[in-house]
């Protein structure tokens, strides 16, 4: 059996990993296109913030994420970065 190949890489979703939790709570959140894993607990918020973020930003493009091209993924990506930091 061959494996699809693609002329171009899809993105079929993303993975929030946070390393600074020192509580030892496990924090899990999983969305349609975001698995968000660990983090403290401010560290998880932003992390799920940038989750629905992201989410609500590729619904107005009414294209899901494995119809996304990688670039726009990654500039979706740092437009809600670059407009969080501004908050």
């Amino acid at each position: 059996m061959e494996r699809y190949q693609s002329e171009h890489p899809r993105v079929l979703g993303l993975v929030a990993v946070g390393l600074d939790n020192v509580d030892g709570h496990q924090r899990i959140t999983q969305t349609q296109d975001f698995l968000v894993v660990g983090g403290s607990e401010e560290t998880h918020e932003r992390m799920q913030e940038t989750a629905m973020l992201f989410e609500e930003a590729l619904e107005r493009t009414g294209r899901t994420l494995a119809d996304t091209d990688l670039e726009e993924v990654i500039s979706l990506l740092c437009e809600i970065r670059d407009a969080m930091s501004e908050t």
